[in-house]
């Protein structure tokens, strides 16, 4: 046993096993959660990081990075998104660390920068204003780690800088600003570090660099293009163009020859060092296929040239406005394709602008009394800060009122379009309207820990996970890479055996005469002809837009679903949704408003009406059930007193979707449903079944009170139905979606609110564990189904379901069992999550057609298939921009995806 240093038996291991597993189950029936402490310290050391990656540029970059990282030892799951340029790594921090799987990274040949550890602390970057020599430097690094809650401290002297992961509930940004500009005798001034995130700081820089590199090379390429394409066909220019040099070198080849260097080696260096890493890490990318297209047609030009320097009747043909013009090309698809990928992630800054900049910090005294307000960044608020919030500000923290009363408009985080009431005691959440009252709100959950954060993070993890469809794209790209490790490749090798046979066979044929030499242009042979055809071929074939056509699609569906109140969990529930063709429902608190109230009682013993609530309510007063809390709500109605205290209750045995055992006051007090009185051996009286009857048939739920097993009372709630269910409702039918309800309530309640909602199929009485088996069944009929849910008792079926979507006002254990949660808690958001999923993957297969149709329409046109018909050729350098073009296309057919307008319903 743990603790006692004794080797147990495997007999005995076993049948400690089997307890343990017993005493949890034993525990989650009375309605608790339980764990094991070693599985739960085993689960604490597991963590999500997440890295940047630069330098990838396909699908083949990713499969690398992301097999380089499962092989590491300790991770446990690795995803790596082209679209994001970032990888996510679920890994055991006590086998490996962050840095070492940013070397893992590195050793494949790209660059990782640290986004998240994961770990349970905060990280701040601080601007140090002053001269930092070694001894500040000692000084500094000592006083801050001497603060509890200081994880680590690294400094960057060229910038600086100093980066402080810390603890958040035991220190903040504002004690370590304080203690540095202590600790330095006022030699050195701290402050935020302000500088765009890491990511959007590399993507605008990366943008930058390609827009520069085009316009750089638009100079030296346009007069290339020029004298080779145009002035050709004007005789007088001509004639300049084609005076001889040297021997039979002339003006034209020697400007050409000049003017596409600087383009091949200093603009288009970026190819030689991607090309360069690929190669060293055995897996040749696009990088290569460039390198290789555009070096072929520089140095055979440069060969021809020369020769014709060196000869008196040697007619030279260049291609130098084919590798200038490429690398132009390429470049300008780069451009359009990151600036296009960076709109794809809108939403999430949006979101993250809701936070305000600066916040007005209260100041007390040791008596708990204001003494005055100071105005701070907003980054600053530390945990039990009391922060001022006027009229029309924005809410800094989250956290809860502790003195004031106002109207908070919450629409922009949680989509409820009514401003909701607070007062003392009240929750408020960061980036939410004050309308019109002043509020004190003291900061709770800050920085990482805020809710708006915890979205973004959702929203961000949603968009790295990987849709099913996407094994499409990698079984496609296998028959371009038919090796054995298909995932490790890339396509390059195939794609230049391919365009070497192609080159190979049009020199065979031209050397063959198998064509006339009419269709080969004058200036040319059948080995320069050849070498078009093999150049064009190497540069068209890579399907690189396959690996952003499921990615971008997803990256831009999750963060436009978030801005419309709906977060989907990835690419698996979004590839779900648009295949659901039945619903199941829960009735409380899903087609109902979820907050019931007593309506009647009915007492069938001799008693004091307050006398039997304050049994009743000693009874709920622990259960977290809406009919519970109802119950209570009543109760205190016949108590002047503000807070009344309960009987106390002791033995409380909770039955999930039936009722409650407790003893109050030596009485044995049971309320549930009639099914649970009758297995606790209760005899229901005619005149009991008949109030219950009367009750369902006015949708009303009758709850049973019985005291020492005698029915002394029925309670009927009411729980009114959302408004538009039915609405709703009917427009499913008209996807051709069929809605069910499943519900843990009486026949009679189910078969009232069924038919005022407009749904035919009701299953009632349902335990948690009847509405999975439900769930189950629909399934193995062949139905893709979908829950909707917002308790514990519908945590069973949310996760049975092909898509599970949890009503955001709903409990925490419904919301993480789900797939996607509807965060306005309004129906008519199934509608929307269904009817985006569907678009969306409109949107993907379109993107198959527009990467697939480049590479199966353009590789044979670019290996001269209809050469030998119509003497059409294509050029490389026009194969270089159907390839740039594949990529940007897939990326803006995503982002179409933007302007996506959920659909309107009638009554709404």
């Amino acid at each position: 046993m743990p603790g006692t240093g004794l080797k147990i038996p495997a007999q005995q291991e076993h049948a400690k096993t089997c307890l343990e597993n017993k005493i949890t189950e034993a525990i989650e029936d009375v309605g608790f959660e339980a764990k094991l402490i070693d599985e739960e310290v085993k689960e604490k050391n597991v963590l999500l990081c997440r890295l940047h990656i630069k330098g990838m540029a396909c699908k083949y970059c990713t499969s690398t990075v992301e097999f380089a990282l499962q092989a590491s030892p300790g991770v446990q799951r690795a995803s790596v998104a082209l679209a994001t340029e970032e990888a996510e790594i679920r890994y055991d921090r006590r086998i490996i660390s962050a840095s070492q799987l940013i070397q893992a990274v590195e050793e494949t040949g790209f660059e990782a920068i640290l986004v998240t550890t994961g770990e349970d602390q905060s990280r701040i970057d601080l601007k140090m204003d002053g001269v930092l020599d070694e001894t500040l430097i000692m000084i500094l690094k000592s006083s801050v780690q001497a603060l509890p809650g200081v994880e680590n401290i690294t400094f960057n002297s060229e910038l600086h800088k100093v980066t402080i992961s810390y603890k958040p509930d035991q220190t903040g940004p504002r004690d370590l600003i304080e203690v540095i500009n202590s600790a330095t005798f006022g030699h050195v001034n701290a402050s935020i570090y302000l500088e765009a995130d890491g990511r959007d700081q590399h993507r605008y820089g990366e943008i930058k660099r390609y827009r520069q590199s085009f316009l750089w090379s638009l100079i030296f390429t346009i007069p290339v293009f020029l004298t080779s394409m145009v002035f050709m066909y004007i005789p007088w220019l001509k004639d300049g163009l084609e005076k001889k040099v040297v021997n039979m070198m002339s003006i034209g080849e020697l400007v050409r020859w000049i003017l596409s260097t600087p383009v091949q080696f200093v603009i288009g260096r970026k190819f030689y060092a991607g090309a360069y890493k690929a190669m060293c890490r055995g897996s040749p990318n696009m990088d290569v296929l460039i390198a290789l297209g555009t070096n072929t047609a520089y140095f055979y030009s440069v060969y021809s040239v020369l020769r014709a320097a060196t000869s008196e009747n040697y007619m030279s043909t260049d291609f130098f406005e084919t590798s200038s013009m490429l690398i132009s090309f390429i470049l300008l698809g780069k451009y359009l394709e990151i600036l296009a990928k960076g709109k794809t992630s809108e939403a999430i800054a949006k979101l993250m602008d809701l936070a305000p900049e600066t916040a007005t910090l209260l100041m007390y005294d040791h008596e708990g009394n204001v003494v005055g307000e100071k105005e701070i960044d907003s980054r600053l608020i530390q945990k039990n800060d009391v922060i001022k919030v006027v009229p029309g500000g924005k809410v800094a923290s989250d956290g809860f009122v502790i003195w004031g009363q106002s109207h908070v408009n919450e629409s922009m985080v949680t989509g409820e379009s009514r401003p909701v009431a607070k007062r003392k005691g009240d929750t408020v959440i960061g980036g939410t309207v004050n309308e019109n009252g002043v509020l004190h709100v003291r900061a709770t959950f800050v920085g990482s820990e805020g809710a708006l954060a915890q979205i973004v993070r959702l929203v961000e993890s949603a968009q790295m996970a990987k849709a099913p469809v996407q094994k499409f794209a990698d079984h496609i790209s296998r028959v371009f890479v038919p090796l054995k490790k298909a995932e490790q490749s890339a396509p390059c090798f195939q794609v230049i055996l391919f365009s070497m046979l192609t080159w190979l066979t049009w020199f065979v044929a031209g050397r063959l005469h198998s064509y006339p030499h009419s269709w080969i242009p004058q200036s040319m042979d059948s080995f320069q002809l050849a070498l078009q055809f093999g150049i064009s071929v190497m540069v068209i074939a890579c399907p690189c837009a396959l690996g952003l056509a499921t990615p971008t699609a997803v990256m831009v569906a999750t963060g436009v679903g978030a801005s419309h109140g709906v977060l989907i969990k990835g690419g698996q529930a979004l590839e779900s949704a648009q295949k659901v063709d039945c619903i199941v429902f829960d009735k409380t608190g899903t087609l109902t408003i979820g907050k019931p109230v007593v309506v009647d009682t009915k007492l069938l013993k001799n008693m004091v009406l307050r006398e039997f609530y304050d049994y009743a309510a000693a009874a709920e007063v622990n259960s977290e059930h809406p009919l519970a809390k109802a119950i209570v709500e009543h109760a205190k109605k016949l108590h002047p007193e503000e807070n009344h205290i309960w009987p106390e209750a002791r033995e409380f045995i909770s039955v999930t979707g039936q009722g409650v055992k407790v003893d109050v006051s030596d009485k044995s007090v049971i309320v549930g449903n009639k099914s649970f009185m009758l297995s606790s051996g209760i005899d229901i009286s005619l005149e009991a079944l008949e109030i219950l009857m009367e009750e369902e048939e006015k949708a009303r739920t009758g709850i049973i009170v019985a005291i020492d097993q005698e029915v002394v009372g029925i309670i009927s709630v009411s729980d009114p139905i959302k408004p538009n269910a039915h609405e709703v409702i009917s427009y499913l039918k008209s996807m051709n979606v069929e809605s069910i309800m499943v519900t843990g309530d009486n026949w009679g309640t189910a078969n009232a609110i069924g038919k005022e909602v407009g749904i035919e199929k009701i299953i009632a009485e349902a335990k948690p564990e009847q509405k999975a088996e439900r769930v189950k069944e629909l399934q193995l009929s062949g139905r893709t189904v979908a829950m909707v849910g917002d308790g514990i008792n519908d945590s069973p079926a949310l996760v049975s379901a092909d898509v599970g979507l949890a009503i955001g006002a709903g409990t925490d254990v419904a919301i993480e069992a789900a797939d996607i949660v509807l965060m306005k808690s309004n129906l008519e958001d199934v509608i929307t999550a269904i009817d985006l999923s569907r678009k969306t993957f409109f949107r993907i297969r379109m993107n198959y057609v527009w990467a697939l149709g480049y590479n199966v329409i353009g590789i044979p046109i670019a290996a001269g298939v209809l050469f030998p018909s119509t003497g059409f050729r294509l050029p490389p350098w026009v194969a270089g921009a159907a390839m740039a073009a594949s990529s940007v296309s897939v990326v803006c057919w995503s982002l179409l995806l933007r302007y996506y307008k959920a659909p309107k319903i009638v009554g709404s």
